[in-house]
C-alpha cells in the first residue's frame, strides 16, 4: 500500500471493495458506537467517498426497509431485525461483486428474512452479483444458489 504525500488528508483502505459480508449476529459486527447511519457509510468513507455517504446511506436505508427515524439511533436503540437491515444496507455500500451471507437469517423473524432475502435478491437480478451463502436453511440455500455443497461432501468419507 502506498502512504499519501505529504500535506494529505486521509489515507485510503486497501482495495477491498469486491465483496460484501453479513455475518448471522449483528450486534458482534456491528460497531456498538456508530448511529446506524454511521454504520452504513463507513465503508464509503474508509475508501475515500465520504461525499456519497449522505445520499448513499439514505437510499440504502430506503432499500432494505429502515426508516429515517432509524438512522440517527445506535445498535442497542434498535431490534436484531432493524440492525441486520443495517448491516446488509453496509455490505452493500460499496456495489459488490460477491455477498457472503453467514447464517445471515438464522436469529431473524421469518417477515424479516423474508424482507432480506428479497433485498439480497433483487441487489443479484440487478447487479450480477455472486453469493456465497452459509447456512443451515436448505431451501434457502436451494433457492440463492446454483450450486450448494453439505458439510459431508467438504470433509470426505474418511472424515468423522
Amino acid at each position: 500500500m502506498r502512504w499519501p504525500a505529504a500535506g494529505a488528508t486521509a489515507r485510503r483502505a486497501p482495495n477491498c471493495t469486491a465483496y460484501g459480508v453479513i455475518f448471522q449476529q449483528p450486534r458482534l459486527s456491528a460497531d456498538p458506537r456508530l448511529r446506524l447511519a454511521d454504520l452504513i457509510a463507513e465503508p464509503l468513507r474508509a475508501t475515500g467517498r465520504g461525499r456519497e455517504a449522505g445520499a448513499r446511506t439514505g437510499e440504502l436505508a430506503h432499500r432494505v426497509g429502515l426508516g429515517d427515524d432509524l438512522l440517527t439511533r445506535r445498535p442497542h436503540e434498535v431490534s436484531d431485525g432493524q440492525l441486520q437491515r443495517a448491516c446488509l444496507a453496509c455490505a452493500l455500500a460499496l456495489r459488490p461483486r460477491w455477498l457472503v451471507c453467514d447464517e445471515m437469517t438464522a436469529m431473524l423473524e421469518a417477515s424479516t428474512t423474508a424482507a432480506l432475502v428479497h433485498v439480497v435478491e433483487e441487489y443479484r437480478r440487478e447487479s450480477g452479483a455472486g453469493l456465497l451463502a452459509v447456512g443451515h436453511d436448505r431451501a434457502l440455500l436451494t433457492r440463492w444458489c446454483d450450486r450448494t455443497v453439505g458439510w459431508a461432501e467438504l470433509s470426505g468419507p474418511d472424515a468423522d
